[in-house]
C-alpha cells in the first residue's frame, strides 16, 4: 500500500520534458508563406501568390496534423502528470488573452475611425471645419465610405437578418458544447459525440452563411474591402472571425472523432476543455461584432 501511494505521488510529482522538435520553425515558415500570399494577393503584386498560399497552406495543415497527433498520443500513454495539465492549461489561458488583445486592437481601430476620426474631419469642436480644408463636401457621418467617396457608394447588411441569424447559431452552439462537456463528465459517451457533432454542425452553418453574406456585400451592396473606412474594418472583424470559426470547428471536429476513437476521460479531458474555451471565447467575440458593427 505505501509502495503504491510513493509510486503515485511520483507520478503526480514528474514533469515530462518533450524531445527537440523542428514543427515550431517549419510551422513558422509554412504561415509566412500563407501571409505574404495573401498580402500579394490584396496588393496585386507579380509573384506567384496562388501557389505560395496552397502550398504553405497544405504544409501547416500536415504539421499541425502530425503535432497534434504526436501530443494526442502522449497524453493517452499516460506521458502527462498533473503538472504538465497545468501547464497546458495556463497556455491556452495567455492564448485566449493574446486572442482577446488582437481583437481589441480591430475594435479599437473601429472605436477610434468612428467616434474620434470622423467627428474631428467633419469640423466637429474647430472653429474652421476640417472638411472644408482637406476634403470640401466631406460629411462625418457613419458608415463612412471615407473622404473623396473612396469605393463609392454601398449598403450595409442589416443587423436582423443573417447576422442575427448567425448570432442564435453560435448562442446556440455554446449550449451544445457545454451539454456535451457535462455529459463527458457523467461517463455518457455517445450524448457528448452527438452533442459534438451538433456543435461542428451549427460551427458549418455560420461559415456557410457568413459566406453567403459577403458574397452579397461585393455581388449586390458593393460592400467591398476598398469601401473607406468602415468596408476595412468591417471586413477584417468579420473576416478575422470567420478564421477562427474556421479553426475553431476543424479543433471541434477533431475533438469528436478522438472521442469516438475512446479518448478522454470523465476526469482527465484538457484537450476538449481547452476548445471548449476557445469556442465560447468566438461566441463572445461575435456577440460584441454584432452589436457594434452591425446593430449600432
Amino acid at each position: 500500500m505505501a509502495n503504491h501511494a510513493a509510486h503515485a505521488h511520483s507520478d503526480n510529482a514528474r514533469y515530462f520534458v518533450p524531445a527537440p522538435s523542428a514543427w515550431p520553425f517549419v510551422l513558422t515558415v509554412a504561415l509566412v508563406a500563407i501571409v505574404y500570399g495573401v498580402g500579394g494577393f490584396l496588393e496585386d503584386r507579380a509573384i506567384p501568390v496562388k501557389p505560395m498560399i496552397i502550398c504553405g497552406a497544405a504544409l501547416a495543415a500536415y504539421i499541425i496534423f502530425a503535432w497534434f497527433r504526436g501530443v494526442a498520443l502522449e497524453s493517452e500513454g499516460g506521458q502527462y502528470s498533473a503538472q504538465v495539465d497545468r501547464t497546458y492549461r495556463w497556455g491556452m489561458s495567455w492564448f485566449i488573452f493574446s486572442e482577446v488583445m488582437f481583437f481589441g486592437a480591430f475594435f479599437g481601430a473601429l472605436f477610434y475611425a468612428r467616434e474620434l476620426s470622423l467627428p474631428w474631419l467633419g469640423g466637429e469642436g474647430s472653429k474652421v471645419a476640417t472638411n472644408v480644408l482637406l476634403w470640401p463636401g466631406f460629411e462625418a457621418a457613419w458608415p463612412s465610405n471615407g473622404p473623396a467617396a473612396v469605393g463609392g457608394k454601398f449598403q450595409t447588411i442589416p443587423a436582423f437578418s443573417v447576422p442575427l441569424l448567425n448570432t442564435i447559431i453560435l448562442l446556440s452552439s455554446g449550449v451544445t458544447i457545454t451539454i456535451a462537456h457535462h455529459a463527458l463528465k457523467e461517463g455518457k459517451r455517445a450524448l457528448c459525440i452527438a452533442f459534438m457533432w451538433a456543435t461542428v454542425a451549427l460551427g458549418c452553418s455560420f461559415l456557410y452563411l457568413q459566406a453567403h453574406e459577403y458574397m452579397e456585400a461585393y455581388r449586390e451592396l458593393n460592400l467591398t474591402l476598398g469601401s473607406g473606412i468602415y468596408g476595412s474594418t468591417f471586413f477584417m472583424l468579420t473576416g478575422f472571425h470567420g478564421a477562427h470559426v474556421t479553426l475553431g470547428t476543424l479543433m471541434l471536429t477533431v475533438i469528436t472523432l478522438r472521442l469516438m476513437s475512446g479518448h478522454f476521460k470523465p476526469d482527465s479531458h484538457f484537450g476538449f476543455e481547452g476548445v471548449a474555451w476557445y469556442w465560447h471565447f468566438v461566441d463572445v467575440v461575435w456577440l460584441g461584432l454584432f452589436v457594434v458593427v452591425y446593430w449600432l
